[in-house]
Order: structure tokens, then C-alpha cells, then sequence
């Protein structure tokens, strides 16, 4: 596939004059460039040790079935449906389910993690036949209801267990991969030699996206004899990452990105859900660029689509979607989903109205993109 860009003016790769000339320099011209396709990866979760294999991360035709007896249920994780993240995009393939299938749903918000337990049981007790929970933080609590209820299928968005049981699906997926190629493009895109990234926590679904990402500028320096220098995280030192120990507030998103601006940085990379907008505030603040994270920015998050180089898209509606297909069509299994740049599961979004990426770049990155699919490439 190839990625539908926008292929403005090209301005120079590594020099700004100014915010008012740069904001000037970057109005946009439509075109055509290069698409990044989506994945996801992991362990297969069986009672046997196994590798992981890879399962189809889309429907590939509406199915001719209609189910309307059996109920579909998810539980969020903090931040709520509306977090523009993956909490909203793992709901919009509950939502898909619905439409197409002709099944029931129920869904429950969570506001804090000491409430998934009962949230969890308030959807067994409204008789749901698939129970879809978003987050890894739900992990203990999944895997406590699911041992309970076995005649339940249960699937779980940014968890793998080392041995599932029977009625358990997790739900992964490679980030580090377009996370790589985010790194590539921010470490060319700026101007001041510095770049950040933040997270909400220190998880492993939140880290992966920033060693992707500080890979991906190592890559560039490589490559093109530079230095670019990434603040917020080292996978060497992943106890001094900068977190905002928050996925919901903006305001800390906002100080966190302020504070990595004021060291230089000139590309700012938040994983912090509704707490990483503040960080794309401060970006368009102080005429940075930001990179958005789950789903494409320019559509989740509108507001802040002209400071935007791109996103970094995880195929979680897709993915709920397939699982409650299969526990409504009887062949759910506890084969943990993968997804990967290969098979489509993560991707990096079109670029900005005002990237200014030109042709040579969009080919580099496609040629990096190659390589991580065939294995020449080791990210992660």
C-alpha cells in the first residue's frame, strides 16, 4: 500500500527562520505520496508454549449472518469513549460490530482503575456473551473474570498473557514499527536538533511507541551523519523517561511538552492519550510540530491537524471488530492477535496539510518501511 500524503512546497528539511515564517512556509499544496500500512505483534497465548502467529486484522466482507441474540460489552479504561485515543477507536469497532452484525451492546466507562473489577462484573451480570476490555492497565481484572465466567469470550486491547485460557484474546500491536518511522521523520523535519517524547506511564504499551521513536532518529543521525538529539526518553535509562504519571489531564500533557520546548525541542511525541493533547497545545503554542498517536490525528483530534506531521495508527477498531466476529460466528480462539506494518495492524497516518514532506523523504521512508517488513531493519 502507500501512504496518501500531501505533498505541499518543499521547504527546507532542517531550518526554520522564525514561527511566522515558518507557518507561512508551510502552506500546503495537495498531492499523492507514499502509505504506510498497519499491524500488530506478540506470543500465542495457548496452554503450550508456541510462537506467535498471525491472525486477519480486518472482515474482509460484511458477514451474511445477523446475530441478533448475542450481546457484545466493553469496559474503557480511564479517559473515557471521547479520549481521541485508543479508548474512542477501540469503541468505534464495538460500534462497527453493531452495525454490522445486528448484535447487542453495553459498555461501561471506567474513571479510575480500582473500579474495572466492578465494571467488569456489572457486564457479566447484564448477560454480554463477549466482553472486550481496553487497556493494559485491565489485565488482572480480564484474565480474574474470564477464569469465573468460561462460557464468556473475552478480549483485551494492548494485553498478552503467557498462557491465555480458552475464552482470552489478546489484542496487540507492533508500534514500535511506524513509531520507527516517526522518529525518521521528525529527527528530518527539525530545525533545532531536538525532539521529544512523553508518556503517560512507564508500560510496556506506552514504551514501545517511544523506543520506536527514538530508534527511528538514531536511524536518521545514521544515515545522514547528523546528531539529532531525543529528550524524554533512552531505552538505555527507561527509569528517567519522562511521564506524566496521567492519561487525562491536559493541563500536565501541556507543562511536560512546555518544558521539553524550552530544552530546544522543535517535534514533540506524546503517548499519553487525552493527556497528550496538552502536549499537541503546546506544540501549536509555541510553533512546534507534533506527531498524534492510536488513531489519525487530523480526524480524532482536528484541532491541531496544521501542526501535525503525522500520526502513528494502531488498527484497535479493526481488531475488536474481528474478535467479536468470531465469538459471534463460534470460532473465537485465544490465538493472540499480532499486528505488524506486514499485515496491516499499525500504520503511520498521511501526512499533515503542512509537513512539507517531499518526494525523496516519502521514498526513504518507504524504503526503511521495506525493511522493517523483511527483517533488514531490527526495531523494537
Amino acid at each position: 500500500m502507500v501512504l496518501a500524503g500531501r505533498a505541499p512546497v518543499r521547504a527546507p528539511q532542517n531550518r526554520r527562520s522564525g514561527g511566522a515564517v515558518r507557518k507561512t512556509a508551510r502552506i500546503a499544496a495537495v498531492a499523492t505520496i507514499a502509505a504506510l500500512s498497519l499491524a500488530a505483534c506478540g506470543e500465542r497465548p495457548t496452554d503450550e508454549p508456541e510462537t506467535a502467529t498471525e491472525t486477519p486484522t480486518a472482515t474482509e466482507t460484511e458477514p451474511a449472518e445477523q446475530f441478533p441474540d448475542f450481546k457484545a460489552c466493553m469496559v474503557s479504561d480511564s479517559g473515557g469513549f471521547d479520549d481521541k485515543s485508543f479508548n474512542q477507536t477501540s469503541h468505534a469497532g464495538l460500534e462497527a460490530a453493531a452495525e454490522k452484525l445486528g448484535v447487542q451492546t453495553a459498555e461501561v466507562e471506567s474513571q479510575s482503575p480500582s473500579e474495572f473489577d466492578d465494571n467488569i462484573a456489572e457486564m457479566v451480570s447484564q448477560g454480554c456473551n463477549s466482553i472486550t476490555t481496553v487497556g493494559f492497565l485491565l489485565g488482572d481484572a480480564t484474565l480474574k473474570s474470564a477464569k469465573k465466567n468460561k462460557d464468556i469470550s473475552y478480549s483485551i486491547v494492548d494485553f498478552a498473557y503467557e498462557k491465555a485460557p480458552a475464552n482470552v484474546k489478546g489484542l496487540t500491536f507492533n508500534t514500535a514499527e511506524p513509531s520507527f518511522l516517526a522518529g525518521y521523520l521528525a529527527a528530518a523535519k527539525s530545525e533545532t536538533g531536538v525532539v521529544g517524547t512523553f508518556g503517560g506511564l512507564n508500560i510496556p504499551t506506552v514504551t514501545i511507541f517511544m523506543t520506536g521513536f527514538h530508534q527511528g532518529v538514531q536511524r536518521y543521525n545514521e544515515d545522514n551523519g547528523a546528531d539529532v538529539k531525543v529528550i524524554g526518553w533512552d531505552p538505555a535509562k527507561p527509569k528517567a523517561g519522562s511521564f506524566t504519571n496521567d492519561f487525562e489531564s491536559k493541563t500536565i500533557g501541556q507543562q511536560t511538552a512546555e518544558e521539553m520546548i524550552t530544552q530546544g525541542a522543535d517535534v514533540i511525541f506524546p503517548v499519553a492519550g487525552p493527556a497528550g493533547l496538552g502536549g499537541l497545545q503546546a506544540a501549536q503554542d509555541n510553533d512546534a510540530w507534533g506527531i498524534w498517536v492510536d488513531t489519525d490525528g487530523c480526524v480524532s483530534a482536528e484541532e491541531y491537524c496544521d501542526i501535525l506531521l503525522t500520526s502513528v495508527v494502531k488498527g484497535m477498531d479493526v481488531a475488536v471488530e474481528q474478535a467479536i466476529t468470531d465469538a459471534a460466528s463460534g470460532t473465537f480462539s485465544n490465538e493472540l492477535y499480532v499486528g505488524t506494518l506486514e499485515n496491516g495492524g499499525v500504520s503511520l497516518a498521511e501526512f499533515g496539510p503542512n509537513a512539507d514532506v517531499d518526494d525523496e523523504l516519502a521514498a526513504e521512508l518507504e524504503e526503511l518501511k521495506a525493511g522493517i517488513i523483511d527483517g533488514s531493519i531490527t526495531v523494537g
